[in-house]
């Protein structure tokens, strides 16, 4: 069964590129100096004109400070401590906040001495921005634990559906394989070799189909009926063109889907459960409805000794289009038509 399953792509992959962390650090400056920005109009109110452009300046260097320290906490938190637990990221965090703001006095004291380096406001800023860009850090650790917890876990269902799909597709192949043995029997008993290298070309062919689609999942019905196409040869020898097909389906509707190998059990179920001979003559129809059902009817000649079957043919194709589909078939059974309807996709 092949998946056609996209590349997961982390989200964290976006949420820690340089762009989203700058844009962060953005926001997150503004917050941390709204204080500031709050008291902006009162504190310039009590300086002159030339303390008022220094303050100014004071003020724009104090926020480009958060904006590049944060980026730095983020940058250190998301990447480079990725996967450290949440005690050695706070200390970590801790102490490159403390160093920050030893630089920040220091550039202060320099740059503007009226600077209030040691209130609490300040401090308070400082353990707020070293507690965001810690706890920003241990939620995308967390994040990753719980992305690959579930990548793993799509990986299981994925092995799981392929491991069900193979048993139930691996089901096929021995029951019509001894089928198609007891044609190529038939033809050999008889010393027909044109025949017998005819049916045995078909079979080559039918064995081919088979063999490619079993890892294909879905299929169009278009390939489907060309496979019946090589198959009804093969029947039509071995019952000496006492069982027949009649196609009905356009040519514009033969791209929808269905799992591969879906007519083939149904048409083995017609040989296997009905006689055919000179007095019942078999044709297996096989057209779309209104409903956009692919349908396989034929009439019932029950066998005078019914066959000794497990019936796993068709409950094996209804498992298959299940799990591929999560559609069900419908069968019918009027005691003289039996009807098999097939959802497509």
């Amino acid at each position: 069964m092949k998946e056609n399953t996209k590349t997961m792509i982390p989200l964290r992959h976006t949420y820690t590129s340089r762009g989203f962390i700058a844009l962060i650090s953005l926001f997150s400056a503004l917050f941390i100096v709204y204080p500031n920005i709050a008291c902006l109009a009162f504190d310039l109110s009590f300086l002159d004109e030339a303390e008022r452009q220094a303050y100014f300046y004071f003020f724009a260097f104090r926020y480009l400070f958060f904006f590049l320290l944060t980026g730095l906490l983020l940058h250190r938190n998301v990447k480079q401590m990725r996967d450290y637990p949440f005690k050695k990221r706070i200390s970590h965090s801790f102490l490159l906040t403390g160093v920050a703001y030893a630089l920040y006095v220091a550039l202060s004291l320099l740059c503007y001495r009226k600077s209030d380096c040691f209130g609490s406001i300040l401090l308070f800023q400082f353990l707020v921005l070293c507690g965001l860009c810690t706890s920003a850090g241990h939620v995308f650790f967390l994040y990753d634990i719980q992305l690959k917890k579930e990548q793993e876990i799509e990986q299981l269902k994925t092995e799981n559906l392929q491991s069900r799909y193979d048993a139930l597709a691996n089901q096929i192949n021995p029951h019509f394989f001894f089928n198609s043995l007891n044609g190529l029997t038939a033809l050999i008993r008889k010393k027909n070799d044109e025949n017998t290298l005819a049916y045995v070309n078909k079979l080559s062919d039918v064995f081919r189909y088979i063999l490619q689609s079993d890892k294909r999942g879905l299929v169009s019905l278009e390939e489907e009926l060309e496979f019946v196409n090589a198959f009804r040869y093969m029947m039509e020898v071995r019952f000496a063109h006492k069982l027949v097909f009649r196609i009905e389906v356009d040519e514009a509707r033969r791209e929808v889907k269905l799992p591969a190998l879906s007519l083939l059990p149904i048409i083995d179920n017609v040989v296997v459960h009905n006689t055919i001979d000179r007095d019942h003559f078999m044709q297996v129809g096989i057209y779309l409805n209104e409903k956009t059902e692919l349908v396989v009817s034929c009439p019932i000649y029950p066998k005078q000794d019914p066959p000794t079957t497990n019936g796993t043919g068709l409950r094996n194709l209804e498992n298959r289009f299940l799990l591929l589909m999560n559609k069900k078939i419908r069968v019918e059974d009027n005691g003289k038509i039996f009807s098999v309807y097939l959802p497509l996709k």
